[in-house]
């Protein structure tokens, strides 16, 4: 089953931990339609999901840095290696924030919510994983 946005009880749970002030890097799975898909009555271009989804980078990356956070790194997914069959993805992106609530704060401006559009126009499916530094080495 596709999973666009975040569920209400996922949500809620990264808001109840939102007091820790650790670093988190946000994984970012994406599968991205063939055509984006706007909202009926939208008045935006016709395109690519992918072309949705660089729409939604240009309005979101300045956001991520003014709260403190960056782009790690970006880049094609080639092959699933481990995983269930069918689950296919088209791009990993790597974001660190200063915290959960660096995160929480930009993804609740106005402006990110009028940007959100493009997010998911863009995407087929995608997964959203928040982690935690657990230590240096195995």
């Amino acid at each position: 089953m596709p999973s666009i946005e975040p569920s209400t009880e996922k949500l809620q749970k990264l808001v109840a931990e939102a007091t820790d002030e650790s670093p988190i890097v946000m994984i970012n799975l994406l599968r991205y339609r063939n055509r984006a898909e706007y909202p009926q009555g939208s008045d935006e271009t016709p395109c690519s999901g992918e072309e949705a989804y660089q729409r939604y980078g240009a309005r979101v990356v300045p956001m991520v840095g003014e709260v403190g956070g960056k782009i790690l790194w970006r880049g094609s997914v080639k092959h699933v290696v481990i995983g269930p069959a069918g689950e296919e993805w088209d791009e990993a992106l790597l974001v660190h924030y200063p915290s959960r609530r660096a995160f929480l704060t930009m993804v609740s401006r106005p402006d990110y919510l009028r940007a959100a559009v493009h997010r998911s126009a863009a995407l087929a499916d995608s997964r959203l994983i928040a982690t935690a530094t657990v230590g240096s080495g195995f």
